[in-house]
């Protein structure tokens, strides 16, 4: 490839109307080319003809936490990627809208303002505000992990596709249970403001009802309050805990993880990003896959445009993610999951 520039990431304008309200990240600079460019874009040479060949993109957490920025580093890298592949200049920036309503409507209202050629959300508040700002520009909106985008009201868009992230309830109940035959009572942890958790949860109690199976609720909206549930759950002798992928629980994660093994409870949960903050098991989608398979999916509505594009694309699953330190403190055998599907052993990171 020859000797590329770099563009800068979004307008001076764009940074100094969203910095008292957003948690923006992202590089930009500029410099001789070379096959890996500095996190905010990838350049290349101008081409020949009509097609454009540079592109705007902004991506939209709903928070940070690991789930989410898992996914948003898989995103990035494959846009530059991309990028490199194609001969194009891809300008992105990463923002994060705090879990607050008011924060993403401000991030998505500016990016449609500064002309991006898609959003690409993550996580369902965030997809339902971005496909509201959109809704007069028609701006692709190509969200990652929305665990049921027909329950979200984000299907049968015409300017709107992504992946979903939809749990297999079932198989993670079937996990409690071939790890421990004797478990007479679950705990489901998750919050009430996650339309992520509405499905698995409804799912969870219906397999537990159908089994004649015992189980408590605790529910939370705030890192406080989770702690709190974590614990009320604890006081109640459940013999395992249930928590699908629901962002505010993960997001306290690591503030729960070590309670919960002292107090002899595993913890199973939607996504490994939980695992790899000291959840005990998951069995679901791997988060770099989905995330890539987002950015391929946003560069084709852009390029080729959104008539050919599904409503949504369902990531495969299948993978079970145990933590081993965890399993140690629980003095827990887990050697039944490798029958089960594919194992992946991690330990407890704080990313």
């Amino acid at each position: 490839m020859k000797p590329n520039t770099l563009k800068k990431l979004l307008s001076a304008a764009l940074s100094l109307a969203l910095t008292l309200s957003l948690c923006a990240c992202g590089g930009s600079g500029a410099g001789s080319g070379s096959s890996t460019a500095p996190a905010g874009s990838q350049s290349a040479p101008a081409q020949s003809g009509s097609a454009p060949t540079a592109y705007k993109v902004a991506v939209v957490k709903q928070l940070d936490h690991a789930s989410l920025d898992e996914i948003a580093n898989a995103i990035t890298a494959r846009l530059d990627a991309i990028a490199a592949e194609k001969g194009v200049t891809i300008e992105y920036q990463v923002y994060s809208g705090q879990n607050d309503q008011t924060v993403l409507k401000q991030i998505g209202d500016q990016a449609i303002a500064d002309g991006v050629d898609a959003i690409i959300p993550i996580a369902t508040l965030a997809a339902q505000v971005m496909t509201t700002c959109a809704e007069d520009s028609k701006t692709p909106v190509v969200y990652a992990a929305i665990s049921d985008p027909e329950a979200a009201d984000l299907t049968g868009i015409d300017y709107v596709t992504g992946t979903s992230d939809a749990l297999n309830t079932g198989f993670i109940m079937d996990m409690i249970f071939a790890q421990d035959p004797s478990a007479a009572k679950v705990g489901l942890l998750y919050s009430k403001s996650e339309a992520n958790s509405q499905k698995p949860i409804a799912d969870a109690k219906a397999y537990l009802d159908a089994k004649g199976i015992a189980y408590t609720e605790a529910t939370a909206n705030t890192n406080d309050e989770v702690i709190a549930a974590a614990s009320s759950l604890t006081a109640e002798s459940v013999d395992a805990i249930f928590t699908p992928t629901d962002n505010i629980i993960m997001a306290a994660e690591l503030a729960i993880y070590e309670k919960l093994a002292e107090a002899g409870i595993p913890h199973y949960t939607g996504a490994d990003s939980f695992v790899r903050n000291g959840a005990f098991a998951t069995c679901g989608v791997n988060y770099t896959d989905l995330g890539t398979r987002t950015a391929d999916l946003a560069y084709q509505a852009i390029t080729e445009g959104m008539s050919a594009l599904e409503d949504y694309y369902l990531m495969d699953g299948g993978i079970i993610t145990v933590n081993t330190e965890t399993a140690a403190a629980l003095n827990a055998d887990y050697s039944m999951f490798s029958d089960m599907g594919e194992l992946v052993e991690v330990t407890t990171t704080a990313d």
